[in-house]
Formats: C-alpha cells, structure tokens, sequence
C-alpha cells in the first residue's frame, strides 16, 4: 500500500501540472471566445485522459506482477489457491481498507501520529504451508520406517544366505572328496578297458593287413592271368591276319590282279629298253 500511495501522489502531482501549464500558457487574457476554450478544454482532457490511462495501466500491470509472484510461491509449495473476483468489488472490505490506510499512514499536510500501538494488519495464515510441511515429515517418517523394515528383511535374507552358502561350500567339500576317490577306481578300471581296447584295435588292424595283403597277392595274379590273355588274343589276332592274307591270295581276283601287275611290269620293261635303244642311237 506505500508503494501503491506513492505512485497515485506522483500521478496527481502529474495532472495537477498539467493544469498548471494550462494556466501559465493560455490563460494569460481576460476573455475568451467559446471555440477558444472549447480547444483548452479539449487540450487539457487529452492530457489528463493520458496520464490517467498510464496510470490505470501501470497499476494493472504491477498487481499481475504482485500475484505472479504469490503464484510462483504456491506452485513451489504445492498449494492450491482459490480467488473470488466479486469480493475485488466489495464496498466494506474496500473501506477497510481505506480506513486502514488513513489509520497507517499520515496526510503530507499534518504532521505524523506517533502511536506505538498503531494497528497492524492480522498476518496471513501459513496453516496450509504448515500443514504441506507436516504432511511432508509424515510421508519422509513413513517411508523411513519402511526403509528400516527393509534393511532389517535385506539383513535377514543375507544372513540366511551366508548360512546356505557356508552348506554348500561343506557340500561341495565332500563332493570334490568323493570325486578324487572316485576318480582314482575309475582310472585304474578306464586303464584295463584302454588296454582291452588298444589290444582288440592292434587285432582288427593286424587282420585288416593280412587282407590287404591277400587282395593284394589276388590282385596281382589277376593281374598277370590278364596279361597271358592279352598275349594269347594278339597272337590270335596275328594269326588271324595271316590267315586272312593267305585265303585272299587264293582268291580268283587276286590272281587277276597278280597277272596285270605282271603284264604291266614286263611292258614297263620293254619301254625302257626301246627307250635305251634309241638314245644310244642318236
């Protein structure tokens, strides 16, 4: 409320200026025409209409700056406020109020009233904030009670658990015992079966060979049986030509074709000597 008096006096002194210019400036003759003071009047409510506006302006902005602040508050803290804009408009609460203002602070005219009891305003309830507050230590002291009773159930569960691997490791202890002595009876009998086993492995190779050898003796009897076979067939096969030979020499064309060959060969010879004969001539 100071600050908000304090600009409503700087804006009063602005329009109580404005009507004081008006009067140094143009009131300055005794008589007027009517379309003269038409235009001062004209001129003096442009100027006061705009300070006033920026007055009015200013004071709206200013309360929405106020109450953007309260609301920043509350949405910190979670709180829920509810307004009523028809109270902005009640006549008793507004006198109040003016009461209150003439009560705390005095006219520039008179001289202030030192009062030591003066009233003050009743403070704003923080019973919301304060009950947010509480209910935020119950919810902590709930969830810390939770949290202890289970770190205790954790401390049991590990206990337990400590206890069931200390089982396993007297379990596992006796396991690997029994495993030596069981391996060293398997060792001992797994030596005769490998023995058993090597012993059948070296028979059944050594048959394998004796196999191998005998197909291999086989092999090469067949081998040289096949090589009296082709022998035996090519001579047959020579014989064969011969015989074909001797049978077309029999033939009757044969013997025709023998007998022109004889007569040509003779008359081949009986050229060359005519041949001879008359070279030796000339």
């Amino acid at each position: 409320m100071r600050f908000a008096r304090s600009k409503r006096g700087l804006r009063l002194k602005t329009v109580d200026a404005c009507f004081q210019d008006l009067k140094e400036s143009r009131l300055v003759e005794e008589t007027f025409t009517m379309d003269e003071v038409m235009e001062v009047l004209n001129g003096l409510q442009s100027v006061v209409h705009s300070e006033v506006e920026s007055e009015l302006i200013n004071t709206a902005y200013t309360n929405v700056l106020l109450l953007r602040q309260l609301f920043s508050q509350a949405e910190k803290w979670y709180l829920k406020l509810q307004t009523d804009i028809s109270e902005l408009e009640n006549r008793e609460l507004l006198e109040q109020i003016a009461e209150f203002e003439k009560a705390e602070f005095t006219s520039s005219s008179k001289k202030p009233i030192i009062d030591i009891t003066k009233p003050k305003l009743v403070p704003i309830n923080e019973g919301g904030t304060t009950e947010l507050l509480n209910k935020e230590i119950l919810r902590l002291q709930q969830e810390n009670e939770k949290l202890k009773s289970r770190l205790k159930t954790i401390e049991i569960q590990t206990t337990n658990a400590l206890d069931e691997k200390s089982k396993l490791e007297r379990t596992l202890q006796d396991l690997q015992i029994d495993q030596e002595n069981q391996q060293d009876f398997i060792k001992a009998h797994d030596l005769d079966d490998l023995e058993n086993t090597v012993a059948a492995l070296r028979d059944e190779f050594q048959k394998t060979l004796n196999d191998q050898t005998e197909n291999q003796k086989s092999l090469e009897q067949n081998l040289a049986a096949a090589k009296h076979d082709l022998l035996r067939v090519q001579e047959q096969l020579s014989l064969a030509e011969k015989e074909l030979e001797k049978k077309f020499q029999q033939t009757a064309a044969y013997r025709n074709m023998k007998e022109i060959l004889t007569k040509k060969n003779d008359q081949i010879k009986d050229l060359r000597k005519r041949l001879a004969k008359y070279e030796s001539e000339d």
